[in-house]
């Protein structure tokens, strides 16, 4: 056990933005005392075209195909962390998410591919990894796991909202900390974006030309998951599942699909939000950019106090929580909350290579 750790942790997630980097600082003055954090250096390195693809449709992938993939990502992975470290001094170890490809609890399936022994054998550090699988084989959906981050690092507010991909939120409910995956985000919205030729909609401008069309809205809010109580966790199966074939085979306009996306986001969230009186919320994550979306939720959320903290928390926060996550790995404590996945009992999560 040690009071001082200086990590590199990795995020990658199904907005398929690129693969971030924060090396993170972490002190505490005793081992009973709590951990305070600084950022030292962030870096968000984009996919390559042909990498993005591969990530994309992985999920039809064969296993032999996977299994490249797997380690042409931790290839990939390895180099940008080897750069990423030049001239920054002793690095205790990585903390890496990897690339989730399938995630489906239910049926005891999640799998998060980046080779961890590629990144350990280019870089020589230590990697933490795998933080997903002990809590669904503990019978837990094996996300979201930020949220314990959320708690320890970021407890001033009094919730934490995380816009990527996927729009997730977590607080404290009844002396536990409670966190559960919303409905899609940026996975809908960037989708809709590049059928218009870019690859997200900046600002939310082409959703604000948009009109909401009352039809499509009912029916995306009527979608099956939004009546489930928590624990639950979405894969951008379910989206394809059950958000997608509803924006397929609507005729309306594209900047109207996004303005209906926009607010049926903005209504889901404010239903947690306005249920569980949560006047203090941080928000996190790419979508923290789309000014129409921040606009019309704080309009629908009049009593609550919406806080965008500075660039660095709102890119690189999973990143940052990762690092934490693979820190309290090394420590031997629990890094997935039971009350937030479901699992049996809170878990100790990830595999460690080459410590």
């Amino acid at each position: 056990m040690k009071n001082y750790y200086r990590i590199i942790g990795t995020m990658s997630g199904t907005s398929l933005d690129g693969l971030d980097m924060a090396l993170a600082t972490f002190e505490r003055e005793n081992p009973e005392s709590a951990w305070s954090f600084s950022i030292e250096k962030t870096q968000t390195v984009p996919y390559s075209k042909e990498l993005k693809e591969a990530l994309k449709h992985a999920i039809s992938y064969s296993s032999d195909q996977i299994i490249r993939l797997d380690w042409q990502l931790g290839e990939f992975m390895a180099m940008a962390i080897q750069r990423f470290k030049y001239g920054v001094g002793p690095v205790d170890f990585v903390a890496s998410h990897g690339h989730t490809i399938f995630h489906q609890p239910d049926k005891g399936v999640t799998l998060q591919i980046g080779s961890a022994q590629k990144i350990q054998v280019i870089t020589g550090l230590p990697v933490v990894n795998n933080f997903r699988q002990a809590d669904v084989k503990a019978g837990g959906q094996g996300a979201p796991l930020v949220p314990i981050g959320d708690r320890d690092l970021f407890g001033d507010f009094d919730s934490a909202l995380n816009l990527g991909g996927i729009a997730n939120i977590s607080f404290d409910y009844q002396g536990q900390r409670i966190a559960y995956d919303i409905c899609p985000f940026n996975m809908a919205l960037n989708e809709l974006a590049s059928q218009l030729g870019h690859e997200f909609d900046y600002a939310g401008r082409m959703a604000a030309s948009g009109t909401v069309n009352s039809s499509l809205l009912e029916r995306l809010n009527q979608i099956e998951y939004l009546k489930k109580p928590w624990p639950k966790s979405l894969g951008l199966e379910d989206y394809r599942a059950f958000w997608k074939p509803e924006l397929d085979h609507s005729d309306v306009r594209i900047e109207d699909k996004l303005a209906t996306c926009v607010i049926h986001a903005v209504e889901q969230i404010g239903a947690a939000l306005n249920q569980f009186d949560k006047k203090r919320v941080l928000i996190t994550g790419g979508g923290t950019y789309n000014r129409h979306f921040i606009e019309s939720l704080q309009q629908y959320c009049s009593n609550c106090e919406i806080v965008i903290p500075e660039k660095t928390v709102i890119e690189f926060k999973e990143a940052l929580v990762f690092a934490y996550l693979g820190l309290l790995r090394v420590e031997g404590q629990p890094n997935c909350l039971a009350s937030v996945t479901g699992a049996r009992n809170d878990v100790l999560g990830g595999d460690l290579i080459g410590f």
